[in-house]
């Protein structure tokens, strides 16, 4: 099923959905219900052109005359049997505004009309496939009612009469099939096509009023194509019955086709024209001007009639228009052909002979929108200036109006044209994330305390043991070397941190003489890791550091010192890991210090 609420939205002109929404809002007002009824919904339906809005109230029509023409409308004619209006609302939109009645008819081509429902009013019509309406009420707008399966014959593309007698009740009906035929390139269904047949021999047609014969005859001239219906009308020989002075032998042929073009030319850009005024001089330019005058006699429509009459003097004050100063430049043409009538510029476009008009028709063919393509999308992305800004779709144009004119040519100029209506910058983003030193340690589990905490002591007694045996090989490397025993003085030398024996050794090693080994000093033992002060081997390591910034070590000696310890802290660690558990380390177990070196470690503590 068809989205109808979609289709009113999207598949009628702007001035369509203006001239229906005043129609609703009057019903609304009064009280009335409100359908959108006939070829309107079969052209939504099927997806053709709708040409003209039908509407029925369930009322009288007829007594909202006033009420309509304030609203907008034109009055161009009306029916008080059916009690309809005929109207015309700016844009071109053709509208008839009707009751719902259902008919009966006592005699053929003699029908009696009563106010009747919605339905009853559907049933009374010539096909099924006109016999559908749309809600445009509130609380149902869009709702399609189909009571005779008109959506079927739709998709058949075919014309099936409401009632069996439809042709015998109203014989207008036989040439409405014939011109719908022409002009949707459908079929009438089998039964409808022999009933079509017998009514043209039997003479239905005679029974066909005056009225129905000048609103049949207008209703050629409204069509699209209005020689290919009149062309399939003369073939089935309805011409005679309707108006014998109109024939395809009495129209221009040559000059319709031209003023076809130029309307397609125009429909392409924009300017949707109603040819049917522009085309009635065409298809009776043989014609005596006798027969035309009575031809317009005839027209339900009298509106019509009168745009006829005026449109030549409208297509020719447009012409001087736009070959004025009012279009001197391309953006004011551009401006004014979408500001005027589109039957005057229709008119112009093909009657008109001057070198102005048609130069500025050609440029506005084919010059002038090409400066759309030229509007810097990139730089207004770049300036900020989007879419969704207010205004957006008004600042393009008047860009678009700018490079038409040739203006803007450079970068800069299109920067500085746009930078008014560039929007200041965003603020830079507020970052929340934490600075990484406020960031809290997950807690630690019981048992991951205790191995947290004894790595910081570990290094402590680390730090001071390295400190001891560092100032132990500083100060037994010389003695080692005049007695003559010198591994125990490499193998304190080993153990020591790099950075301490390389700081330390500089002023001992310079001032050292051969002494005699001393014994081995009691004092010089390891403090047990409990007594050790936690924060001693910090300043021992600024204070060694501050000194060797300032004295340079001998070089063989640092460079030893430096790759030696670099494997001794693992062991270190495990025997200071539990200091409370196990007793201190006896003297003994170590060998003994020098004198000197353990001298060098007081000074070091």
């Amino acid at each position: 099923m068809a989205d109808y609420i979609y289709l009113l939205e999207n598949r009628l002109s702007k001035a369509q959905r203006d001239a229906l929404e005043k129609v609703r809002e009057l019903a609304r007002s009064k009280g009335l219900t409100i359908f959108l009824v006939g070829g309107a919904v079969r052209d939504l339906t099927s997806g053709s052109p709708v040409r003209d809005l039908d509407v029925v109230l369930q009322g009288n029509a007829v007594k909202l005359k006033k009420e309509i023409e304030k609203i907008g409308a034109t009055l161009s004619g009306e029916s008080e049997g059916t009690q309809s209006l005929f109207v015309e609302f700016p844009g071109n939109v053709r509208m008839e505004i009707g009751s719902t009645l259902s008919v009966t008819y006592p005699k053929p081509g003699k029908p009696v009309y009563k106010a009747a429902t919605i339905l009853d009013d559907l049933r009374r019509r010539d096909f099924t496939v006109n016999a559908m309406a749309l809600s445009l009420n509130e609380g149902s707008y869009g709702l399609l009612m189909d009571p005779l399966n008109g959506v079927a014959d739709i998709e058949n593309r075919e014309l099936r009469l409401v009632s069996n007698y439809g042709f015998i009740e109203d014989p207008v009906r036989m040439i409405r099939a014939v011109r719908l035929m022409a002009r949707l390139g459908w079929q009438m269904d089998e039964r409808t096509r022999g009933r079509y047949e017998t009514g043209k021999e039997e003479g239905y047609i005679s029974a066909m009023s005056d009225w129905q014969r000048g609103y049949e005859t207008a209703e050629i001239f409204q069509e699209e194509d209005p020689l290919r219906v009149l062309g399939r009308l003369e073939s089935e020989g309805w011409m005679k019955h309707l108006n014998p002075a109109v024939s395809m032998s009495k129209a221009n042929v040559a000059e319709l086709e031209k003023l076809r073009e130029a309307q397609m030319q125009l429909q392409i850009h924009g300017i949707h024209a109603e040819a049917a005024a522009a085309n009635f001089p065409l298809l009776t330019a043989k014609m005596a001007p006798k027969d035309v005058a009575a031809l317009k006699s005839s027209f339900v429509r009298q509106g019509f009639v009168r745009e006829i009459d005026s449109l030549e003097a409208a297509g020719k004050a447009f012409a001087a228009q736009l070959s004025g100063k009012e279009a001197a430049t391309p953006s004011q043409a551009w401006k004014l052909l979408h500001s005027a009538s589109p039957v005057a510029i229709l008119w112009a476009a093909h009657h008109s002979k001057g070198a102005g008009v048609q130069n500025k028709l050609k440029s506005f063919y084919t010059d002038w929108p090409q400066a759309r393509q030229k509007i810097p999308y990139a730089l207004m992305q770049e300036m900020r200036i989007t879419s969704d800004l207010p205004g957006y779709e008004e600042l393009v144009e008047k860009l678009f109006f700018e490079l038409m004119d040739n203006r803007l040519s450079t970068v800069e100029e299109q920067k500085a044209f746009l930078e008014p209506y560039s929007p200041p910058a965003p603020p830079p983003p507020v970052n929340l994330r934490r600075a990484r030193g406020g960031r809290k340690e997950p807690k630690a589990g019981k048992g991951r305390k205790k191995a947290a905490a004894a790595p910081v002591e570990d290094l402590e007694v680390a730090a001071m043991e390295s400190d001891t045996a560092e100032a132990a090989a500083q100060a037994g490397a010389p003695a080692a070397a005049a007695s003559g025993k010198g591994a125990p003085a490499k193998k304190a030398a080993a153990k020591a941190p790099a950075p301490l024996a390389a700081k330390k050794t500089a002023a001992p090693v310079a001032a050292a003489k051969p002494v005699k080994q001393a014994p081995p000093a009691k004092k010089a033992a390891p403090l047990p890791a409990k007594k050790a002060p936690v924060k001693a081997p910090a300043k021992l390591v600024k204070a060694a550091s501050k000194k060797a910034s300032v004295k340079a070590a001998p070089a063989k000696k640092a460079v030893a010192a430096k790759k030696a310890p670099a494997k001794k802290p693992a062991p270190l660690k495990k025997t200071a890991a539990k200091p409370a558990k196990k007793a201190p380390p006896k003297p003994a177990a170590k060998k003994p210090l020098p004198k000197t070196a353990a001298k060098a470690g007081k000074k070091g503590r």
